[in-house]
């Protein structure tokens, strides 16, 4: 998902030394004085913050901090459940306020390391943005590796362990859900028949291995923020632009592009977690509560990313089938078998080397162990 705020950095190297221990927080935590202010700000520092402080009455209020503000998986899934939903499962004992990790007054990449230090007790947070500094999280969510949901579903199941090992030991933060947002595809303002035909195009991009892929493919690649990514479209800026099937479409690329290709380059996996402290602070009771609670949202949330992958782009060709989206009249360019061994070439030759370079062995290793025998791909450590 384009989650990139104002000021994301996306470092395109940074091998670290076997011999010297990798720099996990010394560039990443903020100063105690923007953590204080950030605290203050939200109103989660000092008292009342902490999940088990309950007041006399029973009542346990909680601070949460959502997915991206404005679209599907927070507006319909994540803000109800947290503001209504969650106090029903718990007879009325536990209360929560949540706010969007875009609207809440700090960077996306700050999320794990405020959420280490207890500043942020219940939080979520875009693996896309923070693999900036810890490329191992991304694993899951590579372009060119998950290109339909059914895949992207066996590729979080089989490395989720890891993912909550890393966030536990790197960050104290236990790991309750998994989420998605819906494909982030190809969208031109020319006709292409599929990957093969892109070389010479500018194509606005989101990350790293976003970038990388499209320069695999003789294009070149823009970062450009997602709100302004109509405006570079109706200037030229760029030929074409990833971004979400139904973001692209509620934003308004269908006014400024003629086609737009179905397979997923990526898609925007996030996930959500609690300080430990703070998770352990809770009666069991009220923890297994919510544990049953998100199972159920992480449920709808991957069945709507599912749901609205294909409405968006019913949407933006003027398909019947349109639901939530603005009709259009794209062509919509099918996934072709050409495009299906370019994909698994790109991802052996570029992406997967590219991030086992930036990650290092450990990356490596993990890559092995999880997921490697489900693909049949196996990474060489740098």
């Amino acid at each position: 998902m384009d989650a990139g705020p104002p000021g994301l950095t996306m470092p395109k190297s940074g091998v670290f030394s076997e011999t010297l221990p990798r720099p996990r927080f010394a560039r990443y935590v903020p100063a105690w004085p923007l953590l204080a202010a950030v605290a203050l700000m939200l109103g989660w520092a000092g008292d009342g913050w902490a999940a088990g402080d309950a007041p006399p009455t029973g009542r346990i209020d909680l601070k949460v901090v959502g997915g991206l503000g404005g679209v599907s998986q927070y507006e319909r899934y994540e803000q109800p459940f947290w503001r209504s939903r969650v106090t029903e499962l718990t007879g009325g004992v536990v209360h929560a306020e949540i706010a969007p990790f875009d609207r809440a007054g700090f960077r996306a990449e700050e999320m794990l390391p405020l959420m280490r230090l207890g500043v942020v007790p219940f939080g979520t947070a875009l693996l896309a943005v923070v693999s900036g500094e810890e490329p191992e999280f991304n694993a899951v969510d590579l372009p060119a590796l998950n290109p339909d949901i059914g895949t992207l579903r066996e590729t979080v199941q089989s490395y989720r362990p890891h993912l909550r090992k890393l966030l536990l030991e790197r960050y104290n933060v236990e790991l309750l859900s998994v989420y998605t947002y819906p494909a982030q595809v190809l969208w031109c303002s020319g006709a292409f028949s599929g990957l093969g035909d892109l070389a010479g195009r500018r194509i606005r991009t989101s990350s790293v291995g976003q970038a990388e892929m499209v320069e695999a493919l003789g294009a070149t690649a823009v970062v450009i923020p997602f709100a302004n990514i109509v405006p570079a479209m109706r200037d030229g800026v760029v030929e074409c632009a990833v971004t979400g099937t139904m973001s692209g479409n509620t934003i308004g690329l269908p006014a400024v592009t003629t086609h737009v290709h179905a397979m997923a380059i990526t898609w925007g996996v996030s996930v959500f977690g609690a300080n430990v402290t703070a998770w352990q602070a809770l009666p069991e009771t009220v923890r297994a509560q919510l544990r049953a609670g998100l199972a159920e949202l992480e449920t709808s949330i991957w069945n709507g990313a599912e749901r609205e992958t294909g409405d968006g782009l019913d949407c933006s060709a003027g398909r019947p089938g349109c639901v939530d989206g603005k009709p259009g009249r794209l062509t919509v360019v099918p996934l072709t078998k050409a495009d299906i061994d370019r994909r698994r070439q790109l991802l052996l030759t570029t992406v997967l080397p590219r991030w086992v370079e930036r990650c290092g062995a450990e990356c490596s290793a993990a890559w092995n162990a999880y997921l490697g025998p489900q693909l049949g791909i196996e990474t060489q450590p740098p």
